[in-house]
């Protein structure tokens, strides 16, 4: 029987082991801070082994900053929180697939990493902007491992997640990069190969970013693109600018074609005439780019062709039942297509024949195109369509400048509307305003995204309207206006198939005892005490869902239980994986999980007199069914 390891994955020692099978030779042992010896990498002949000269220092071209090994080293570092689950605050457990976690995001992300490793399509950000007004994460090391850290100011003494950062601090731009850095590193881990990252910023780090991103995605395999989004016509004032947009870095695969075409709803179309009428443009001009279209029962059927010295005497012929379209203007001149030839039969579906007194004109609809490098929509407007639609829909709640919730509703139809089927996330939810844009989007193309929200419970103001309306800290505002934007939207389509609930989590300690990670301080006296390695206080939905996150089974998939001769079994996904935590389990119990042939299964050790009694629920497992894992916590 395997032992449930309740922690997440040692980045180092996993990236240690791929350098190993590339580089074997670069291979070596250290000894740790612990005195124990473990595998390592002599990164002297690494560097040697990747060039072709000899190595010896000197200058190269990288991006650094004080702080940033660190915040490799943190993204690195496993963890033994977990995430316990929260059925008073969620909304059709039972059923939905969206999830929303409370606490800070750089242990959602560790915890998160072997369930949901590269199943993620899109990633939507909304960091704290690095104003020196602002709050940014900083994260609680321990002094004993990080005092680097308390050394520099970097974490206040009650170690807080949220701490100011002043532009007057030393390390102003160091500090904001640190917290992004090691979150970004964590989240690449999530996103699918075919995968999107979009991340929201203003002016203050836009440049910053842009080439950390760089350094992440490498430039060589992923396209990283900043767009500024028009989010306040009035302006921001400053000194010498009113500062009217922020950027939306899209980072994505160059590759494939992952960023959708932009589509604009046929009721703000304006056609235009595929000819070009300009006084240039006669056809002596370029006499390859003239051709007539084709048209049979006002539908393009397809394109004639034409001598170059060839003159039609009207704008439209009628040949038997077709007609013949040619760029004819009113005083009878001849007139060249607006497009070549090639690029006509590249666009040919967005031609349309419209009918006229003469017959036909051809004209060209702007209803596709892709996406453009600048978003100037009024509906991009944080405080028309960001603080007012909070504000409606959870009064009391509203936010200083919420993301539109169009600019986010665009962001993800670039990225996910030819994927209607897919996991999107965003670890700095707010008001959970991804949220709401995905269940706007499935609702009108018939979509199935799922959401995953993280969100730290910042605590309201006291003198705050939200407070005073009962909103104690930004998660309660976040899951208010998920509940009522999805009834909102439910309403508004009543006939959709829509997921609006979700599975609320909240990050919290290991659900085993301390003395479960440091066996060097057991004594005899202790070990009489340790029947159970389990805290007291953890329910089986606690036990399961950290299972299910050891064992990387994603914690949306549909849950049932039953009750088998007083016992629990709880079953994950049909079989995916099955679970029963009571302290006493009778082999009827282990016969009936057994005969379902999952392919993981899960008990308390302690639920285990002997060594003998797990020996019998082995035998029953190889007898019944023998490709099943059985392990213990």
């Amino acid at each position: 029987m395997d032992k449930v390891k309740m922690t997440t994955p040692d980045g180092v020692a996993e990236n240690i082991e791929k350098l190993a099978a590339l580089f074997p030779a670069a291979v070596t042992e250290m000894r740790g801070e612990d005195g124990t010896l473990r595998k390592g990498i002599d990164f002297e002949k690494l560097k040697q082994l990747l060039s072709r000269d000899i190595v010896e220092g000197g200058e190269r071209y990288e991006f650094s900053w004080v702080g940033k090994k660190a915040a490799m080293a943190e993204a690195a570092r496993p963890t033994t929180e977990t995430l316990r689950p929260v059925k008073a605050d969620s909304r059709n457990w039972d059923t939905t697939e969206n999830l929303y976690i409370e606490g800070d995001n750089l242990a959602a992300l560790k915890i998160l990493q072997e369930s949901y490793l590269g199943k993620v399509k899109m990633i939507y950000i909304d960091p704290p902007y690095n104003t020196g007004k602002n709050y940014i994460y900083r994260n609680d090391f321990s002094l004993d491992r990080d005092d680097y850290y308390e050394q520099a100011g970097e974490i206040s003494e009650s170690g807080s997640k949220l701490v100011s950062n002043p532009r007057t601090y030393g390390r102003f731009h160091s500090a904001w990069l640190t917290m992004f850095y090691e979150r970004i590193l964590l989240a690449r881990n999530l996103l699918r190969k075919d995968g999107v990252l979009v991340v929201a910023i203003d002016e203050n780090e836009q440049a910053s970013l842009e080439t950390l991103l760089k350094e992440v995605f490498s430039e060589s395999v992923y396209d990283v693109v900043s767009v500024p989004v028009v989010h306040n016509p009035r302006g921001v004032q400053g000194k010498n600018f009113s500062y009217i947009h922020e950027f939306a870095i899209f980072v994505f695969p160059n590759s494939i074609k992952a960023i959708a075409d932009k589509k604009i709803p046929e009721d703000s179309v304006t056609w235009s005439q595929f000819r070009n009428w300009g006084t240039e443009s006669e056809r002596t001009d370029a006499k390859n780019c003239f051709y007539p279209v084709v048209v049979k029962d006002d539908t393009i059927i397809g394109f004639g062709s034409v001598t170059p010295n060839e003159i039609h005497p009207c704008q439209t012929e009628k040949h038997n039942d077709e007609y013949w379209v040619y760029p004819i203007d009113k005083n009878g001149i001849e007139r060249k297509w607006r497009y070549a030839r090639q690029s006509v039969d590249e666009i040919s579906n967005m031609l349309r024949a419209k009918k006229t007194s003469s017959g036909y004109e051809i004209e060209i609809g702007k209803t596709f195109g892709v996406q453009k490098t600048i978003w100037i929509d009024k509906r991009y407007d944080a405080n028309e369509y960001g603080t007012k639609i909070v504000g409606e829909l959870v009064p009391g709640g509203e936010f200083s400048f919420p993301k539109s919730l169009w600019t986010v509703y665009d962001a993800v139809v670039a990225a996910t509307s030819t994927e209607k089927e897919c996991t999107i996330l965003d670890f700095f939810s707010g008001s959970a305003t991804t949220a709401h844009a995905v269940m706007q989007l499935n609702a009108e193309d018939s979509g199935h995204r799922k959401f995953i929200m993280v969100q730290l419970p910042e605590p309201c103001d006291e003198k705050s309207e939200a407070y005073k309306a009962g909103y104690k800290n930004i998660c309660e505002i976040g899951k208010e206006r998920i509940r009522r934007a999805g009834d909102k939207i439910k309403t508004e389509h009543p006939d959709a198939d829509l997921d609006i609930g979700f599975r609320v989590f909240r990050v919290d300690s290991s659900n085993m005892r301390d003395v479960y990670y440091k066996p060097e301080e057991f004594t005899q006296t202790m070990l009489g005490e340790a029947v159970s390695n389990i805290k007291p206080d953890r329910t089986d939905l606690d036990l399961l869902y950290a299972c299910l996150l050891d064992c990387g089974v994603p914690i949306h998939l549909p849950h049932t239980t039953t009750t088998v001769d007083g016992c629990t079994i709880h079953n994950v996904d049909n079989g995916a994986l099955m679970a029963c935590f009571d302290e006493h389990i009778p082999h009827s119990v282990i016969r009936t999980m057994a005969a379902e042939a999952p392919l993981q299964v899960i008990f308390r050790d302690s639920a285990f007199a002997a060594d003998a009694d797990k020996i019998n629920v082995t035998e029953i497992f190889k007898n019944l069914s023998p490709d099943t894992k059985v392990r213990v916590i």
